[in-house]
């Protein structure tokens, strides 16, 4: 792609820009420094950021802001813990309290946000309810969730649906959701989706949704499903990308290579455990749930404080792992967790078993070095077999 605009931030991240559009080339916005120049005609967004304390946008966050706030579609490409939740979140509220039918009269949500996972859903939900703006109303809607419940809320009438596909197209299908009444759409984690096998039912969601819509689609990676994925569904995008669009690694991150044999995996973990220091979080990564429940059922048996967490496991336990893990306990966990889990205290990931793709990889390492952290380790050990 070549880029219509670029713009070097001041803390070295490049922000890359282009107009998708074809035939003549849009003016591309030019970045928000600060908060100020986004929503200064906005007091109550304004309040938000300053009861939370940031002081800067991030790189994605201040191209992001002025594109969408001119209603167009953007693709956001960034690495995952750059803060692309509230880059789409914050002109969508504006958005949603802009239309000129009022929220009471819509006949359903005005915003939709699809997310690849149960976790990511929540933790979208979460930042909606903290920047809550306006009186606008959202649900969390995802399989394994409480769905009479869930059908109770939706039915009573809400602002913003953020969902899983499966749940969301199952609801959709029972006709206990309208999704005509959209007009901000978002694809989060765009990539993930589409490795889950849920692009069948974003098709089935997205045919429903008004086709005047404004769509942001996010990811972290650039592949060739979801560039397909964003020239079916987006209307004459913009595209951002912070620093390169070739898969890669998040850049503060130091990575180590182990090569041992086989038999020697748990026993080399366990000695990479005992050298953790008390304020060190661990993510150990497995391939499959069982090793998943082995491993963490072989060290609880040892004394060490740890938790499992993978697609098996019941809603409230994953919760429960979650919330465990960020007490303290390490967590063993399959690739689920290799997306949507923002933690920002991370220190090390840990590859017991090696990942299916390099994307999978990327995105393991994405749990530590979050929001542009520089935090003195930043450490991920792959073990591979020694051959």
């Amino acid at each position: 792609i070549e880029s219509a605009f670029f713009f070097l931030f001041p803390e070295n991240n490049n922000i890359i820009c282009d107009d998708l559009k074809e035939g003549e080339k849009r003016h591309v916005p030019n970045p928000v420094c600060k908060f100020e120049d986004a929503f200064q005609y906005y007091p109550d967004v304004m309040a938000n950021i300053r009861k939370v304390g940031f002081e800067n946008p991030t790189p994605i966050q201040s191209q992001a802001w002025p594109i969408i706030l001119q209603g167009i579609d953007l693709i956001g490409i960034a690495q995952t813990g750059t803060g692309k939740t509230l880059a789409y979140l914050m002109p969508g509220f504006i958005h949603l309290d802009s239309q000129p039918i009022p929220r009471d009269q819509r006949g359903g949500p005005g915003m939709l946000v699809l997310a690849p996972t149960r976790e990511l859903a929540l933790q979208v939900e979460a930042e909606c309810s903290k920047y809550t703006y306006k009186g606008i109303k959202s649900i969390c809607i995802y399989g394994g969730g409480d769905r009479k419940g869930q059908i109770n809320m939706v039915t009573k009438g809400v602002d913003i649906v953020i969902a899983t596909p499966g749940r969301l197209n199952d609801l959709q299908m029972n006709n206990f959701i309208n999704l005509k009444s959209i007009t901000y759409l978002v694809l989060d984690e765009a990539d993930r989706m589409l490795d889950m096998g849920f692009e069948p039912q974003i098709m089935k969601i997205l045919l429903d949704v008004r086709p005047d819509r404004q769509t942001v689609m996010t990811s972290a990676t650039w592949p060739d499903g979801v560039r397909r994925l964003a020239k079916s569904y987006l209307k004459d995008p913009m595209i951002v990308y912070v620093g390169t669009l070739d898969l890669a690694a998040v850049n503060t991150i130091e990575q180590k290579v182990v090569i041992i044999p086989e038999e020697e995996k748990r026993a080399f973990t366990r000695y990479f455990i005992d050298t953790l220091k008390p304020k060190d979080k661990v993510i150990i990564f497995v391939g499959k749930k069982l090793t998943a429940d082995d491993l963490s059922s072989d060290f609880s048996l040892q004394g060490i404080p740890v938790q499992s967490l993978h697609g098996n496991r019941e809603q409230c336990d994953r919760e429960q792992a979650l919330d465990d893990f960020k007490k303290g306990k390490i967590l063993i966990a399959t690739d689920l967790a290799s997306r949507g889990l923002d933690v920002q205290d991370i220190t090390h990931v840990f590859n017991f078993d090696f990942p299916r793709n390099i994307e999978e990889y990327v995105h393991r390492v994405g749990r530590t070095g979050r929001a542009g952290e520089t935090l003195s380790i930043k450490d991920t050990i792959m073990i591979l077999k020694y051959v």
